[in-house]
C-alpha cells in the first residue's frame, strides 16, 4: 500500500522520472514526440525537480508504494487568471498517477492531500488547467466537485493547446469562482 508525503530533495530524481514517464503516457499519442520531448526537457529534468521541491510558492506531494514514487501532486500559490477572481486561491498544478495505480483511489487520495493543504494555508478555491482533449481527467475533476469557469493557453514545446480552467470551492458554504456541476472528470 502506498504513502503520501511532501517531497524531499532527495526524491528529485525519481521524481523527475516520475514526471515525465507519467507525461508521456497520458499525452505522448496525441502530440508530436519533438514537442513532447522539448515540454519534457524544459519540465522534467532532474535539476528543475529539486528546484520545484526547494520552492517555496510551491509544494509537492509523492506518493510512495514499495520504495517507488508511483503518483504525484503539485500545488502552486501563484497568480491566476482573470477567471479565477478569488485572491486565496492556489493552484493544482500538477496530479498524476502511474497506469498500474489508476482506478485504485490513489488519485483520490492524492487530492484530498491537496484539499487539506490548501484550506490550511487559508485558501478559499482551488484551480487548475487541463488539457480540453484529455476526457478521462476532466471526468475524474468533476467528481471531485471542480467545475469549468473557462480557459487558457498551454504551450506544449511549440505547440500552444487550449486548457479548460476548473475550479473547487474549499468550504462547503463558500461558493466563489463556482458554478453547479455539469458531469464528471479524472487525470490519474
Amino acid at each position: 500500500m502506498w504513502t503520501i508525503r511532501i517531497a524531499r530533495a532527495a526524491d528529485a530524481a525519481a521524481l523527475s522520472e516520475l514526471a515525465e514517464s507519467t507525461f508521456r503516457d497520458a499525452f505522448g499519442a496525441q502530440n508530436t514526440r519533438e514537442d513532447m520531448d522539448l515540454h519534457c526537457q524544459r519540465s522534467y529534468r532532474p535539476e528543475v525537480q529539486a528546484a520545484e521541491i526547494g520552492d517555496a510558492s510551491l509544494e509537492t506531494f509523492v506518493a510512495e508504494d514499495g520504495g517507488r514514487l508511483v503518483g504525484y501532486a503539485q500545488v502552486a500559490r501563484r497568480s491566476q487568471p482573470a477567471c479565477v477572481p478569488e485572491p486565496s486561491a492556489v493552484e493544482l498544478r500538477r496530479l498524476y498517477v502511474r497506469r498500474e495505480h489508476h482506478g485504485k483511489g490513489l488519485a483520490q487520495e492524492l487530492m484530498e492531500a491537496v484539499r487539506t493543504s490548501a484550506i490550511a494555508t487559508g485558501s478559499r478555491l482551488l484551480w487548475l488547467g487541463v488539457w480540453e482533449r484529455n476526457p478521462r481527467a476532466i471526468a475524474f475533476y468533476r467528481r471531485c466537485g471542480f467545475v469549468e469557469v473557462g480557459h487558457q493557453v498551454f504551450v506544449l514545446g511549440t505547440d500552444p493547446q487550449r486548457d479548460l480552467v476548473m475550479t473547487l470551492a474549499l468550504l462547503a458554504d463558500d461558493a466563489v469562482g463556482t458554478a453547479p456541476p455539469r458531469g464528471d472528470r479524472v487525470v490519474d
